[in-house]
């Protein structure tokens, strides 16, 4: 994945992987190897890679810039209610859910 998207903007730029790899300072046969994925550049390459196509990370590694929320339902237990950063009794609690639900 990160191979064929390195390799996909380095042709929109019309780069050569020798002008890449000079703009990265690196050999030409490391910017060859990162495109047929056998090799993976470290996490400061792969940052200043991003900074200089002007994309993220997450777009270079193939992964989707937002990630799906998922439906999580809550009990009461995973709740905590508070009131002026004091905890609300039990009492309370039920009385709010009471109010909450038109009871």
């Amino acid at each position: 994945m990160l191979g064929n998207i390195l390799k996909e903007l380095r042709k929109q730029k019309r780069m050569t992987q020798k002008d890449l790899a000079q703009a990265m300072r690196v050999s030409q046969q490391t910017v060859g190897a990162w495109e047929t994925e056998r090799a993976i550049p470290g996490a400061d390459t792969l940052n200043d890679l991003a900074d200089y196509f002007n994309v993220t990370t997450d777009y270079l590694l193939g992964r989707p810039e937002k990630k799906e929320k998922k439906n999580v339902e809550l009990t009461d237990d995973d709740v905590i209610m508070t009131y002026q950063g004091k905890e609300l009794s039990d009492e309370d609690r039920e009385i709010i859910k009471r109010l909450m639900n038109g009871k």
